[in-house]
Formats: C-alpha cells, sequence, structure tokens
C-alpha cells in the first residue's frame, strides 16, 4: 500500500501563453457574442401595453409568467419549456457526435468566464512567462500589487455576473436602484453574493478543475463520439519521430517541394508530405517527421495536456493547440494541419493506425511506415463526418421538436378554462328533490384587456347552470390575468342526469369580443342507485 498514488494531488497552476489563430478569433468573437447577449438582454425594452411588463425577457415568478419578446408563457404552458430543455439536449449530443466538445471548447458559461479571467490576468500580470516568473517569486509589495490588481477586475466581473442574473427576475432599471439605495430584497442580494463567490472561484481559481472533477460531460461524451467524430488530434503518421533537426534545410526543401511554405488544404493534408519536403535528419542520420517538439501546443493549452499523447478526457477540443502548432509550421515551412480537427478512424492505410503499431495513448511506434497505398490516399470529405446515421437521427429529432413547440406556439388559444368538480360533497339534493353539483371554473384571458366570457353547457340531458354571484351567464376577467368563478350545475328529478350515477358533460367559453371559444369536459354525479 505504500506504493499506492495518492488519492488527492494539489493543483498545478496552468499558464496558457497568448496565442493567434482562426480558433482564437472564433472565440473571441463567440465570448463577445455571448457576454453580450448574457449583460445587454435585461435591459432591452418591450411594448406589451397597459398593466404589463415592458422587459424583453422577464422571468416573473411573483406573476407566474415568463416574456421573452412577444412570446408569454403561462405556468400551465410549461411543456414549451420542457421542449426547449430537451431541444437543448439533443442539440448537445448533435454537436458532440459530430464535431466533438465544441461547446465545452467555445460556449460553455465555465470556458467564457475562464477565458475572461485569462484575458485580464494577462493584462495585468503579462503572458506565460512573466506570469510563471511572478508565481514563483516571493511575496514583495510587486506581487502584492499586481496579484491584489487582478483580483479586483476578477470580483468586478463576478460582481457584474451575479448582478445580470438578478436582473432577469424583475424589473431591471427598477432593481438597479433599489440594489444601489438598498431596497431591493434580501433574495436579490443572496443571490448575487452567491453568484459574484462562485464565478470568482471557478473562474478564477478552479478552471480546469471544473472541467475535471466538477463537469459529468467529460465522462458522458464517450456515449456521444464514435471513430467517425471530427475532434481535435494529432496526425502522429506525418509528426513521428519527433526532433528539431536541420530546421534550415528542411526550410529550402519545404519551400521548393509545396510552393514557398504556403499552407494547403486544412483537412487531409497529404502523407507523402513527410517525405517529399523532408529532407530533415537527426544527428544519427535517421529521418525526423513534422513535429519538432516545441511545446507550443502544451503551453497554450488551458488543460495543461499534450494532445501528441491521443484523445484525453481532459481536452475540451478549444483548439488553440492547432492555431500554436499553425504558426510553428508557417515559420519552419510546412504545411498547416499536423494538429487539426480529423476524425480518428479517417488515417491512411497500414499508418501507425493499424492495432499491433499504435502507441496506447495514439502515438507512432518506431517501427511503424506508411504503406505503398498511404501515397494515394486522401482523408473523407468533412461532410460525410458531419452528416452520418447518427448526426442526421439527432438532427431530425431536434428539428422535430422544433417544429412542433412552433406550431403549438401559434395555434395555442387566447382564453383557456380548467374545471374541478368540488368532492365534498359530490352533490347536493336540494328541498324539491332536485340534484346539484359544484364546480371551480378558472378562466385564463391572455389579451391585453379585460374580455366579457360567456359560460355555457352542453350535455346529453336538460340541465340548469348558474354563477356565483353573477346575475347572467357572462363574467369580466381581467386583461392577462385568470379569474376562479364558482359554477352551479342543477337536474331536476325527473331528468335522467339525476337518477343515473354519472352524466357527461361540457363546459363552453366564448369571449364576446374575438368570437373565440375553448371548453373542458368533465361529469356530473347523480344519485346513481341510492
Amino acid at each position: 500500500m505504500s506504493d499506492a498514488p495518492p488519492l488527492f494531488a494539489a493543483r498545478e497552476p496552468i499558464f496558457p501563453r497568448r496565442v493567434r489563430g482562426t480558433f482564437r478569433t472564433l472565440k473571441w468573437a463567440i465570448l463577445i457574442v455571448t457576454l453580450g447577449i448574457y449583460y445587454i438582454t435585461p435591459w432591452i425594452r418591450w411594448d406589451r401595453g397597459p398593466n404589463l411588463p415592458d422587459q424583453a425577457v422577464l422571468v416573473d415568478l411573483a406573476g407566474r409568467r415568463f416574456y421573452f419578446f412577444w412570446i408569454e408563457i403561462w405556468p400551465h404552458e410549461f411543456y414549451f419549456v420542457a421542449g426547449l430543455l430537451i431541444m437543448a439536449g439533443l442539440g448537445l449530443f448533435l454537436f458532440t457526435s459530430a464535431l466533438g466538445r465544441v461547446w465545452c471548447g467555445y460556449a460553455c458559461p465555465q470556458t467564457v468566464w475562464s477565458d475572461l479571467f485569462y484575458a485580464v490576468e494577462r493584462w495585468i500580470e503579462g503572458d506565460r512567462n512573466a506570469r510563471i516568473r511572478l508565481h514563483d517569486a516571493t511575496w514583495d509589495a510587486r506581487k502584492w500589487r499586481l496579484r491584489l490588481t487582478k483580483w479586483a477586475a476578477w470580483l468586478a466581473i463576478a460582481v457584474a455576473t451575479g448582478g445580470a442574473w438578478v436582473f432577469y427576475f424583475a424589473d431591471a432599471p427598477t432593481l438597479l436602484v433599489d440594489l444601489i439605495t438598498l431596497n431591493a430584497p434580501f433574495v436579490a442580494y443572496a443571490t448575487i453574493g452567491v453568484l459574484t463567490a462562485t464565478t470568482f472561484v471557478l473562474g478564477g481559481f478552479m478552471r480546469e478543475q471544473v472541467c475535471i472533477y466538477m463537469c459529468p460531460w467529460p465522462r458522458i461524451q464517450g456515449a456521444m463520439m464514435d471513430p467517425g467524430t471530427l475532434t481535435v488530434g494529432y496526425r502522429d503518421w506525418r509528426g513521428e519521430p519527433r526532433g528539431k533537426g536541420g530546421i534550415k534545410r528542411r526550410q529550402e526543401a519545404a519551400a521548393e517541394a509545396i510552393g514557398g511554405g504556403e499552407a494547403k488544404a486544412r483537412y487531409g493534408a497529404a502523407v507523402e508530405d513527410k517525405d517529399h519536403a523532408a529532407g530533415r535528419t537527426a544527428r544519427d542520420g535517421s529521418i525526423l517527421g513534422d513535429c519538432i517538439d516545441c511545446n507550443a501546443c502544451v503551453a497554450v493549452c488551458p488543460m495543461g495536456i499534450d494532445i501528441r499523447e491521443g484523445q484525453q478526457m481532459e481536452c475540451i477540443t478549444c483548439a488553440l493547440c492547432i492555431d500554436a502548432c499553425d504558426e510553428v509550421m508557417a515559420k519552419i515551412g510546412r504545411p498547416r494541419g499536423l494538429i487539426d480537427y480529423l476524425a480518428l478512424d479517417d488515417r491512411p492505410p497500414s499508418v501507425p493506425g493499424d492495432t499491433a503499431d499504435v502507441h496506447p495513448l495514439g502515438t507512432a511506434s518506431d517501427d511503424a511506415a506508411p504503406s505503398a497505398a498511404a501515397a494515394d490516399w486522401t482523408a473523407q470529405p468533412v461532410w460525410r463526418h458531419i452528416f452520418r446515421l447518427r448526426t442526421i437521427i439527432y438532427t431530425f429529432a431536434w428539428a422535430g421538436i422544433g417544429v412542433g413547440l412552433v406550431v403549438a406556439l401559434f395555434i395555442r388559444p387566447e382564453i383557456d378554462l380548467t374545471v374541478a368538480p368540488v368532492r365534498n360533497p359530490t352533490y347536493v339534493t336540494l328541498s324539491d328533490g332536485s340534484i346539484r353539483n359544484a364546480y371551480d371554473i378558472r378562466l385564463r384571458n391572455k389579451h391585453g384587456e379585460e374580455r366579457p366570457f360567456h359560460i355555457a353547457l352542453r350535455a346529453d340531458g336538460i340541465l340548469r347552470i348558474e354563477l356565483e354571484g353573477e346575475p347572467d351567464l357572462t363574467v369580466d376577467v381581467p386583461a392577462n390575468e385568470t379569474r376562479l368563478q364558482r359554477v352551479y350545475v342543477t337536474a331536476r328529478p325527473q331528468d335522467a342526469a339525476a337518477s343515473q350515477e354519472r352524466s357527461d358533460l361540457r363546459f363552453w367559453v366564448e369571449d364576446l369580443v374575438s368570437g373565440e371559444r375553448a371548453y373542458q369536459d368533465t361529469i356530473f354525479n347523480g344519485r346513481g342507485q341510492e
């Protein structure tokens, strides 16, 4: 037991280097768009008329309503929210099966806020080497100044994060004034405090640990991915064996072979490029691959892993290693794509792809080499990896639910009712022998103004209906409100409904302004076999 590895290891800080490239630019664009939507959305105004909130997106817990621009979701319409959640899950499955963990690498809140914290950290403390030196330095005045400045900036971002969240649950301008004047509810301050603390800690001190230990998705993704999934990987058959080699001689040979070092098409770099443009040998005369073992891919990885060791649970497919490697390949005159989005089953024939020739971590064995057929090999086009049976099924399921929700949204009535028979007692026998049932009818008016609703009854026999507290069968329901109305239905002694145990009946409600109607079926309880 003394040789067993420890169950806990202290976190080793990771200091990713700044990188420029296509995927880093894409990540910046997604960060700006997503954070812009998050912070700005509560302040967008939307005119819904009198007595209704004018905030475009609002979760009104007190009024039990959800507003999204022109859409208004009532509590009994929660199936819309459930449908959106199912669509989100299917969308996650779809993108993961097609492109790996692109959600984790680009749009996950943990990734977005961590990227923002990294940017602040580099701006204040410097790039990778400067941050490493600062981490190892003693706590002098300069280190305290830089750290306190960085933590203050992180705290400001965290407070803004928690503050923006509460604005989705109340009128944003009003709540902001209440927060500043200390008149806001305690729950608002508590929510801001909790979200501030979690954002500050998770985004600043537990970045990669959240993805590795707290998030379940790295362990679920194995069921969503297959060998045909495009994910970030290392073309070991092109890069191995690694080594520095004769860089200058290699640049000259590469310039002659690939036209001055111009990058080739991103996907499916040819296997033979290594042989045609190599001219790069180790001191012992052996031919080296494209990888010069510069570790640039490791230096930029926010998870601190080496993608050349194959697929790993920690990899979030942020593709920053692709940008770093492409930059190095351009400098030494080699085609880009040594590290790239690729599928595990998209390998040259008889290259280190056979089971016997592949290192357990995914790198090539020393004695593996391309076959003669590899010279004519080309990778499958991207669309064949994206449009597979699994992804097509996910797409149809996702689209089907979306179409169903849209149809349900446009055909839903503007008036609605629910009928609840009073069960205690189920019926009352009046002095003349008539049987009376009581019902509680909840009427919903989804219009922006008060509407008169007429209540009617349809049954097989002759039944009388009257409304409690109303002289006739018409009630006024306020705008965007519900009204609970007690209704009495009476059967005369000679009516069939009075002697039967149960009789079917239907309540109708008509909007006297628009003519729209709605109904609900229920039962009338009689004496039965008494």
